[in-house]
């Protein structure tokens, strides 16, 4: 059966032209006045317009493909494809206890992956979920299976026998390798290890996707220095993760990068504040490198915790992100001991002050009774109005991601609004994009640059992964005060041809898929 979408606005990198839409299988078979059959099933979008769907290059959502409640919120905002693995830490290779262990409070359990490699991660999502994912392998991940909880370089077997796996990886359909160097283990890694994790990417056209080292804002530099020799020495393409500092310190960064031969890209969101586990700012790394159980001991011990007080704590206070102020920067979005509950939505300032203690004490406090599954909404000193943000979206390497974390109950916002923000508050309110801006941007750019094949442009030959947007309407409505609205105005969704979204439900099937590198070059 014929799948007519018609008397729509077909928005795309070149422009925006009145068309019907039809779809045959998994694929646009015609785009233009057509005729429609008495068998066609028809969509009526008049007065809307019809995008490729989006890719979210940065998503958090590795465990959780399965979850409708999670499924919609993405779909809700357009988004069909998200890239995970993200940050340096994901279940595959191994059996995914790392991640189920330190990331906790961001991916939790995977609920069908026990081991196996990429290849039965990916396996896992075909045909379970309505939207797409693409995977990259984690080198953290990777860090752990070789050198277990070790905090010195490795040695050469011990790189030898990390290159074979995210080669391994690579072959079973990964898109490429992320590091996240501010978390543990990646933190340990240096340049010329990640190099040689790199090889294997460049050699099979992958790409390098990084949170970058240092903490970024006004110390984005050495992050950039580091990545430069990275590429360097690999030859990999570069993707650094939601690259946070001001539009200046960006452009600045990036064009230093392109002088020096590297081809890089970034995603950044539209939302100033950050969230992120718990343990990352407020732990030495050291110590989170070691088993939660361990950590948990040392924290709760009178000693051991008036030594953190001392000589660690000033470091937080030093914290280029935070400073001084970090008790009333730092929001609690999810905090998995259950006598906790009460402190979700509150400041550590706040909640401290509700408990008659003070931030440090109950920060630990929390972390030991969550066995460290805490994230936080974490505030900046300076926050940026939409004119900085819109300068930071200007620069041609810009891509969408949301850096989204489903897991809290009072989470970021940004997981339920991201896509949706960019096209309300920077198309139809500021016109800082355009119409087809956004599609660049948020869809043909991504699937170009992460290899996802024939996505991101609705034209004949290319995958049906489509979505219908009312400008008029389409906004987010999740905020740091109420974070779980989900977005307004995309009702009608496909992806690879069958409706997933209708009429704002979701509908029965399930033709998402783990898209493997092999594939998407196909």
């Amino acid at each position: 059966m014929r799948l007519v979408m018609r008397g729509g606005t077909v928005v795309d990198g070149q422009g925006m032209r009145r068309a019907d839409v039809a779809v045959e299988g998994d694929t646009v078979s015609a785009v233009g006045d057509l005729t429609v059959g008495p068998d066609d099933h028809v969509i009526d979008c008049r007065g809307r317009y019809l995008l490729p769907g989006f890719v979210d290059t940065h998503s958090h959502a590795d465990g959780l493909m399965e979850d409708e409640s999670v499924q919609r919120s993405l779909l809700k905002q357009g988004v069909t494809t998200v890239i995970t693995g993200q940050d340096g830490i994901s279940y595959a290779p191994g059996n995914g206890g790392y991640a189920s262990e330190y990331f906790a409070a961001i991916n939790g359990d995977h609920p069908r992956y026990s081991g196996g490699g990429v290849a039965e991660y990916l396996a896992a999502v075909d045909g379970r979920s309505r939207l797409n994912l693409a995977y990259l392998v984690p080198a953290g991940t990777v860090r752990w299976e070789v050198c277990g909880r070790s905090t010195t370089p490795a040695d050469d077997a011990q790189r030898a026998a990390m290159v074979a796996l995210v080669d391994e990886g690579m072959r079973e359909g990964a898109i490429g390798l992320s590091t996240g160097l501010d978390y543990v283990p990646g933190l340990f890694a240096g340049a010329d290890e990640i190099a040689a994790l790199c090889e294997p990417i460049a050699r099979n056209r992958g790409i390098y996707v990084t949170h970058m080292r240092g903490g970024y804002e006004d110390k984005s530099a050495a992050g950039i220095e580091e990545i430069a020799r990275i590429t360097a020495a690999s030859g990999a393409r570069i993707h650094i993760s939601h690259f946070h500092a001001q539009a200046h310190i960006v452009h600045d960064q990036l064009d230093a990068l392109r002088r020096a031969g590297v081809d890089a890209t970034f995603d950044a969101y539209p939302y100033t504040r950050g969230c992120t586990i718990l343990g990352m700012p407020l732990l030495p790394p050291e110590l989170s490198a070691l088993p939660a159980d361990t950590v948990v001991e040392v924290i709760t011990d009178p000693a051991e915790r008036q030594r953190l007080r001392r000589d660690w704590f000033p470091a937080v206070e030093r914290n280029a992100s935070l400073g001084p102020e970090w008790p009333s920067m730092i929001t609690l979005a999810h905090v998995a001991a259950p006598e906790f509950a009460w402190t979700h939505g509150l400041t550590l300032e706040d909640a401290a002050a509700h408990a008659g203690t003070d931030a440090i004490d109950l920060a630990l406090d929390l972390l030991a009774a969550s066995r460290l599954q805490v994230n936080a909404v974490m505030a900046v000193r300076h926050e940026r109005p939409v004119a900085e943000l819109a300068r930071i979206f200007s620069h041609p390497g810009h891509m969408g991601g949301s850096d989204g974390i489903f897991i809290g109950a009072h989470p970021h916002p940004r997981a339920r609004g991201t896509f949706a923000r960019y096209l309300r508050e920077y198309v139809r309110e500021t016109q800082e994009w355009s119409w087809s801006d956004a599609v660049v941007h948020l869809s043909t750019a991504p699937a170009a640059r992460f290899g996802l094949g024939r996505r991101g442009r609705v034209a004949a030959g290319w995958i049906a992964d489509l979505i219908v947007v009312d400008p008029r309407t389409v906004a987010d409505t999740a905020t740091y005060d109420e974070p779980l609205g989900e977005a307004v105005g995309i009702n009608d969704v496909l992806v690879a041809g069958v409706p997933v979204l209708a009429n704002g439900a979701l509908a029965d099937s399930t033709p998402g898929r783990g898209l493997r590198r092999e594939h998407a070059e196909g």
